[in-house]
């Protein structure tokens, strides 16, 4: 492909995809496809020969997009949010076309510093205590991963090899490999899965800590879990507290959790990847409390920030937390000589290269700006109220818990099977997508805002599509008084929530 061949197919694609944006609605969410069939369609060979664009842009059209699960219809209301926005993709094609990888500072000089110039900026957004940013006079500062699993998982790393240092400062003589085998990390029971996968890769023994009634892990809890360790002869070492959990976007009490970790010396990571988005509005910041107790936080903001898939942001408050941790010297790889405040990021994750995707978070700041960004959260978040207040009109359902932020939780009260039977009718339909997880020992459907697409009266399309398939299966003046009741347990546990972009 030649530059006037890529001319015209970028043109062709683009306008492509603003087709595809201005009429996905008018699509089924869930494809109409069966497991293996684009396997069936596509040769088993790759071609031989090159084809022409229109022929590749034609294949895509009349064969992959059939089998894609539309994540930016106004009718997807499953797992959160992943960030679109026109604004992202032009970042996104502005990163691809200049093909950087930024090994160090020299290899892109740009690539390092709008990073650090772009997590400064979001990290005041949200309002972080000001030693988590680069601009601070202490080692603090923000980087951008791949993914909030990738935050969790370089976080525990971090936090094993602080725990040996700080351990064999007092007593040198201690044996690191034997150290690492009675280091314990804790979260909550209502964790994203990638916070216990965290714990397979790095490891170390996750305790999943029963949460409270709201789904909250309390610091008791906490404190209670850190004396039965030791008094085992095992090592806390790692806590990772939940800002809006998968299930029912509950948030733990960080001025609890936070001074327990803080007296223990052990490292507090909040996993905030989906709602601290909202902080960038103050009326959300209380969430929050306790902040500064964190060693280190991260937030998507390629879930609720309109940055396109990955973009991670993870701040710490001592960034040589991790270059102590990730440290690997090369000749090849020597760098700026300097006093400035550069970091050099690849001693800040596990891969060594990286992609410029500062960019597209720097081009959606740009062009959207603080105060289109906070309509834009703000804007959804009524869009969930809106529909909250659409079901409660109806006395067949129960909206429990309370909203939060995007989401929506609700169950018939005819009973679990029921509403079990109305996610599974709805998802067989493929016009509306969600799926479930559990409240208090009962089965309740989750139902997210996430497309920057979705207006009122798609969330009153929406609910008419829910209230007419529950006509179907319980009459509209059919209540059952005795399931209005709400059920206690001794412990919460997600299900059928297939988290995504973690």
């Amino acid at each position: 492909m030649d530059s006037g061949q890529f001319r015209e197919c970028a043109k062709a694609t683009i306008e492509m995809l603003i087709d595809y944006y201005e009429n996905v609605d008018n699509r089924n969410v869930l494809p109409s496809v069966e497991p293996g069939y684009l396997m069936k369609l596509l040769p088993e060979n790759a071609p031989e020969e090159p084809e022409d664009w229109k022929t590749v842009l034609k294949d895509f059209y009349e064969k992959v997009l059939p089998g894609v699960t539309h994540w930016n219809s106004p009718h997807f209301h499953a797992y959160y949010p992943t960030g679109c926005s026109y604004a992202s993709i032009i970042g996104n094609l502005l990163s691809d076309g200049l093909g950087v990888i930024g090994l160090t500072w020299m290899a892109s000089p740009a690539c390092t510093e709008l990073e650090v110039v772009t997590m400064n900026w979001f990290g005041k957004l949200l309002g972080l205590p000001e030693e988590f940013l680069n601009c601070s006079d202490g080692p603090g500062g923000g980087v951008i991963q791949g993914s909030a699993s990738e935050a969790t998982l370089v976080a525990l790393l971090a936090a094993k090899d602080k725990m040996v240092r700080t351990l064999t400062q007092t007593n040198p003589d201690l044996d690191h490999d034997i150290l690492k085998t009675k280091f314990v990390a804790y979260t909550s029971n209502q964790c994203n899965s990638s916070v216990e996968k965290a714990g397979v890769l790095g490891s170390m023994k996750m305790r999943l800590l029963k949460s409270d009634p709201n789904g909250k892990l309390r610091g008791e809890t906490l404190k209670k879990a850190f004396e039965e360790d030791k008094a085992q002869g095992l090592i806390p070492c790692y806590v990772v507290a939940n800002l809006g959990t998968t299930g029912i976007c509950a948030f733990d009490p960080l001025h609890e959790l936070g001074p327990i970790c803080n007296e223990e010396n052990v490292w507090l990571h909040v996993d905030a990847a989906y709602a601290a988005s909202a902080f960038i509005c103050p009326e959300y910041r209380h969430l929050m409390k306790g902040v500064e107790h964190a060693n280190s936080f991260v937030v998507n903001a390629h879930k609720w920030l309109l940055v396109n898939f990955d973009c991670s942001a993870m701040w710490v408050k001592d960034c040589y937390d991790l270059i102590y941790a990730f440290d690997v010297q090369r000749m090849y790889l020597d760098d700026l000589k300097t006093t400035a405040k550069i970091p050099d990021y690849r001693h800040w994750q596990m891969p060594l290269g990286r992609r410029f995707r500062s960019l597209k978070l720097w081009t959606v700041m740009k062009m959207y700006g603080a105060d289109g960004l906070r309509e834009h959260i703000r804007n959804q978040i009524n869009l969930a109220l809106h529909f909250a207040k659409l079901v409660r009109s109806d006395n067949r359902f129960i909206v429990e818990p309370e909203p939060s932020m995007g989401l929506v939780c609700f169950r018939l009260q005819d009973g679990d099977s029921n509403t079990k039977k109305l996610l599974e009718n709805l998802t067989e339909k493929k016009e509306l997508f969600m799926v479930a997880c559990t409240y208090r020992n009962r089965y309740v459907i989750r139902f997210v805002i996430c497309s920057r697409l979705t207006t009122k009266e798609h969330i009153e399309t929406s609910w008419n599509l829910i209230k007419g398939e529950t006509d179907r299966l319980i009459s509209p003046d059919k209540i059952n008084p005795k399931s209005q009741s709400i059920s206690t347990i001794d412990h919460f546990e997600s299900i059928n929530i297939c988290e995504k972009s973690k």
